[in-house]
């Protein structure tokens, strides 16, 4: 018995160890903090976004991967923001991709395509095209054509983006020409320019002051939400929310390129989903906040709703179309971005645009019934 025992137990330790040597070994995944500087206040609900989608990320990783997001100027400066993550100096920013035209001007064909790249792509449809039209694919090169070591994500879609603030109601582009207006930077603000309005390129936390100053006396920022946060309601009461400029806008997360890779699969693939709800959510979230935002602006704050002058639209629409077209000619990636959003556009705005109208046409008359 006591030899059959000893048997019995080296039996027992040999399937022991070779139940041992066949699990696999798993390594706990190592973590980390990923500081994202932005470069607008804290305070913007575009911030508040980005923490949301951070918290998404902390999830579907169980905590290994956190996004700290930090105010605009806690490392760098706004305008260095780009730079700063490509050296390593902060491992995440957050911007709109039209920032960096001055890197590349097909920057502004993924932040800002001006005037719906020209072909009548919204908000909606440009997310079909970056999504399934070859425009994820687009936007990675990019950064290779900036020469940067980035890899990027599309996070917040927005649009169209209001006109603008006003001291008094404009009613044509004789009007509109006597005021200096503050704008994005690139094509679309030069597209003003083009046009004849004083454009004036100046960051989201510089316009109120500006404004308060007189250095400008009217400006655009994004929409009822955003705009009523940062407080332009108290000096200017005139709103146009019909705008050409930034028809389709779009806020990203840029993360450096030796930080990303340097996750593990799941970890990239965590921020790839996130990304991807990010795009759904922040869609769904302005819809309700500008609604309820410029109810209370023209119901408590004294705000005018006006629509846009008509002759505004075909002299910025032609005055994009030029633009587009003369840096089309002159850069080659600019070109192929274009093409191919020309090439997507063909086929689907119209059906989008056919079957848009009778959305619009509904919640137009549900609008008039409330007035």
């Amino acid at each position: 018995m006591f030899v059959l025992h000893k048997k019995l137990i080296g039996m027992l330790g040999i399937a022991a160890a070779a139940v041992i040597l066949s699990t696999p070994i798993v390594s706990e995944a190592k973590k980390v903090t990923i500081r994202v500087q932005s470069v607008i206040p804290s305070t913007a609900d575009e911030v508040k976004m980005l923490n949301d989608f951070g918290s998404d990320v902390s999830a579907l990783t169980n905590g290994e991967v956190t996004i700290k997001v930090l105010p605009a100027g806690a490392v760098v400066g706004v305008k260095e923001t780009l730079d700063a993550v490509d050296k390593g100096l902060i491992e995440g920013g957050f911007a709109w991709t039209h920032y960096w035209s001055g890197k590349h001007p097909a920057a502004m064909l993924f932040g800002s395509p001006v005037a719906g790249a020209g072909v009548g792509i919204d908000n909606i449809a440009f997310l079909s095209w970056f999504q399934y039209g070859g425009g994820r694919q687009l936007y990675d090169q990019l950064w290779k054509e900036m020469g940067v070591n980035i890899k990027g994500f599309m996070l917040q879609p927005v649009g169209p983006e209001a006109l603008g603030w006003f001291k008094e109601p404009i009613n044509s582009m004789a009007d509109f020409r006597k005021y200096r207006f503050r704008t994005p930077p690139g094509i679309p603000g030069q597209t003003y320019k083009d046009i004849g309005v004083a454009s004036v390129a100046m960051g989201g936390g510089d316009i109120l002051p500006a404004l308060e100053k007189g250095t400008i006396d009217a400006a655009e920022w994004c929409c009822p939400k955003p705009d009523s946060v940062f407080g332009f309601q108290k000096v200017l009461k005139h709103y146009y929310l019909q705008g050409l400029h930034q028809v389709v806008v779009n806020a990203d997360l840029y993360i450096n390129g030796d930080v990303y890779d340097s996750l593990t699969p799941l970890q990239q693939k965590a921020i790839e989903v996130a990304a991807n709800a990010s795009l759904s959510k922040a869609m769904s979230y302005r819809i309700y906040e500008n609604g309820k935002a410029l109810k209370d602006l023209t119901e408590n704050h004294g705000v005018q709703l006006h629509d846009t002058p008509a002759d505004y639209f075909p002299a910025y629409m032609n005055a994009a179309k030029a633009s587009l077209e003369k840096n089309a000619k002159e850069n080659k990636f600019f070109a192929k971005v274009w093409q191919s959003q020309k090439d997507f556009a063909a086929v689907a705005v119209p059906f989008w645009a056919g079957a848009q109208a009778s959305n619009a046409a509904l919640g137009k008359a549900f609008a008039d019934s409330v007035k």
